[in-house]
């Protein structure tokens, strides 16, 4: 998988929604697709953004071998050519395929090491981080990039979910305001409005 793979997954999260909103296409901006961030024990689903598919229900992902050919491959790869920074995100996208994100992670700061101003990679670690649970780690590596990109879809995208699952809802529906302020006409982010008004409501009754 190449760092400029076309779809890339993003979950809400799940304890407030339970669903995907869908994927962002590879041509909605000036960036290259980062991973998503599904919230530990909640699953990401195969949705595409419209017009193609409108999001569907989650589907549980859990923790699975990569094909053992792949793994070794790139592995192989990886250990002759210290400085393929391109050979660690193909690890680090395979192994977060397979749910495997404290690996993916690893292989994702070792990309990082080398090519630390790739912001899309910078938010496929945050990603991994969500989903490992160490979400407050994951705001570190969004605002970072965010630092250097205030506009980048997926890290603002992330941002929400991350501060969601800090119990932060008011700054997370603050910055998905922001997302949708920049990108008001993007398709990508319909039905963000009605998950921020949901969000809304739950904080109302709590």
């Amino acid at each position: 998988m190449n760092m400029d793979k076309p779809p890339m997954i993003y979950a809400v999260a799940g304890m407030v929604f339970g669903f995907v909103l869908g994927y962002m296409a590879a041509n909605m901006g000036d960036h290259a697709p980062p991973r998503p961030a599904p919230p530990p024990g909640v699953a990401a689903a195969d949705a595409e953004p419209p017009p193609s598919r409108s999001a569907s229900p989650a589907r549980e992902r859990t923790a699975t071998a990569p094909d053992p050919n792949e793994l070794r491959a790139l592995e192989s790869l990886a250990a002759r050519e210290k400085g393929n920074a391109q050979a660690r995100v193909e690890l680090g996208n395979l192994l977060m395929d397979h749910g495997q994100y404290e690996d993916a992670a690893r292989w994702y700061r070792e990309a990082l090491a080398l090519a630390p101003d790739n912001e899309d990679v910078r938010v496929d670690l945050g990603a991994c981080l969500v989903s490992a649970g160490k979400a407050d780690e994951a705001l570190g590596e969004f605002d970072r990039a965010l630092a250097r990109d205030p506009g980048h879809k997926k890290a603002l995208f992330n941002k929400g979910i991350a501060l969601m699952q800090t119990g932060k809802p008011k700054e997370a529906v603050a910055v998905w305001e922001g997302l949708l302020k920049r990108y008001p006409d993007d398709p990508q982010l319909r039905g963000l409005r009605e998950q921020i008004d949901q969000v809304r409501a739950t904080r109302g009754r709590s």
